[in-house]
């Protein structure tokens, strides 16, 4: 563990130093959709509005075929809860911290990857109208991220990306308990953006 940490941090000043040889660090920005699914459990039903989110992401690869990469997004809606007593609705953001592997391939300018890995996501309840809970509480779920993507070269410094990724996680209640499905959920978060390389 303690390598791999420090594997982990070393990882930008490695970067630097093999830069003259050939660019294997980007960062990306992106655009990213927010997709819920319907969830039963625990005779609680439990539905999401779509949102709009914001991904960065900083890659190093450590070989032409396999890489690193740690991202953070941020992004809002709202959760609904239906019981046979009451509906809650709770407008919140959602953050993601997460790491993972990737996997990429070249044919010319096309370069498709897989990605996966762990992820912690912390959810914050809005204090605003849509919010009708008083008593909700902020929450962190450890889950994981995967994904399929392509980048296309627009030239050696830039590409453009579009991936489909999705986020495993149990879904929150924001310590509300009558509220709780204690299901796992799949989250659709659909991503394009650009990437620079240097």
């Amino acid at each position: 563990m303690k390598k791999t940490l420090l594997l982990f941090l070393l990882l930008p000043f490695m970067a630097v130093a093999s830069h003259a040889q050939e660019s294997r660090q980007d960062i990306s920005v992106s655009v990213a959709g927010i997709f819920p699914p319907f969830i039963t459990g625990n005779a609680v039903q439990q539905t999401a509005t779509y949102g709009l989110a914001g991904l960065a992401s900083y890659r190093y690869m450590l070989t032409p075929r396999s890489g690193l990469e740690i991202n953070y997004q941020y992004g809002q809606n709202a959760q609904k809860y239906y019981t046979s007593f009451n509906n809650v609705r709770v407008h919140d953001r959602m953050q993601e911290f997460s790491g993972a592997y990737v996997l990429n391939a070249n044919f010319k300018n096309w370069n498709p990857f897989l990605e996966g890995g762990p992820a912690a996501f912390m959810f914050g309840a809005l204090d605003d109208a849509s919010t009708t809970q008083l008593d909700v509480k902020s929450q962190t779920i450890l889950g994981a991220v995967y994904g399929a993507g392509v980048a296309y070269e627009l030239s050696p410094s830039f590409d453009i990306r579009a991936e489909y990724r999705g986020l495993l996680m149990k879904t929150p209640n924001f310590g509300l308990e009558p509220q709780k499905t204690g299901r796992f959920y799949n989250v659709y978060n659909p991503v394009i953006g650009i990437a620079y390389h240097f």
